[in-house]
């Protein structure tokens, strides 16, 4: 029976490098405090009017080239972003147009936060495991930049902007590709990391933009506890479901939101930190397209060989968390 597989991969970071030196003048922090709580160094911000679509194109570019194929062969395009261009229509219609993709193909938005990729991977293998779909382009992109309050030290030194994509299909090689997923969700901690207006329950007024209400809220300390606790749980559920150890995983790809929790979850596992891919330093949290900007990374850098095992593990605003297994 053929299986999905990730065909290819590509990733793309705005040109500003935005260091905590840099930080440190616009908001009452240091690169002490920030590092020492986050292991985060620089992120990357998206230029003036570059906007989630534009690096969502220039990711998908990159791993259409990866994969030796076409635009025009691409048949589903999946987005998953909290950012998009706009409400409506969707930044996988927008991404659609502006690489040429086939008008008969299947375009939507997928809001998992964090999660996102995971999510999407998910539904992605689904879709071309059913037959009705043959090459599919998956993105996780983010500009966070756009809903970050620079005045708040604790959430704006942690976020970034970038893309990340893959392309899936199916391969006729046996034990290759997705082998598992595990996704789940804790709704009942929603206002635990949230944009608190905007939306149809709190729509925006004057006196809302004016307290940076549509800008990203979070409890540090809480959000901190259950993602640990979350990607832990992610993580042993899915090599039990399908019969590994971790010390059988080559490389884990954890979803890049702070240094400390990818260090707790390397205890919890009793794998090393070089079993980690790690790049939280030099981008931050880039919610959706932090998964796929550090797999794409670990292919180009040799991190990731064929027939190395390797677990993607998520956790973010929903509050969502997830796990996949993936077979090179």
């Amino acid at each position: 029976m053929p299986s999905t597989v990730i065909l290819g991969t590509g990733s793309y970071a705005p040109e500003r490098i935005l260091s905590n030196a840099e930080l440190s003048k616009m908001v009452d922090t240091s690169d002490e405090w920030i590092r020492t709580r986050s292991g985060i160094r620089e992120r990357r911000i998206a230029a003036p009017g570059e906007a989630t679509s534009d690096m969502a194109v220039q990711a998908a570019k990159r791993a259409l080239l990866d994969a030796g194929l076409k635009a025009d062969e691409i048949d589903l395009v999946v987005v998953a972003t909290v950012t998009p261009d706009m409400l409506m229509p969707s930044c996988a219609c927008l991404v659609q147009h502006k690489l040429g993709v086939p008008t008969s193909a299947a375009c939507f938005d997928l809001n998992a936060a964090c999660s996102g990729f995971v999510y999407a991977l998910d539904t992605v293998c689904a879709m071309v495991a059913s037959g009705r779909y043959k090459k599919a382009l998956l993105i996780g992109v983010e500009k966070l930049s756009a809903v970050v309050d620079w005045q708040d030290r604790t959430t704006c030194v942690l976020f970034g902007d970038g893309a990340g994509a893959a392309v899936v299909g199916l391969s006729s090689e046996e034990g290759k590709g997705l082998i598992g997923t595990r996704l789940g969700s804790f709704g009942e901690g929603a206002e635990l990391l949230h944009i608190p207006r905007g939306g149809t329950s709190a729509p925006s007024t004057p006196e809302s933009i004016a307290a940076r209400d549509h800008c990203i809220r979070m409890k540090g300390k809480e959000v901190f506890k259950l993602a640990v606790r979350a990607m832990d749980e992610a993580a042993r559920d899915i090599l039990e479901q399908y019969h590994f150890r971790a010390d059988q995983i080559s490389l884990v790809i954890p979803h890049q939101a702070n240094l400390r929790i990818i260090e707790a979850l390397s205890e919890y596992l009793e794998l090393p930190m070089e079993r980690f891919f790690v790049n939280v330093e030099r981008y931050g949290n880039t919610s959706a397209a932090s998964i796929p900007l550090a797999l794409d990374e670990a292919r180009r850098t040799g991190r990731i060989k064929s027939g190395d095992l390797t677990m993607l593990v998520a956790f973010g605003a929903g509050l969502t968390y997830g796990s996949a297994l993936v077979r090179w």
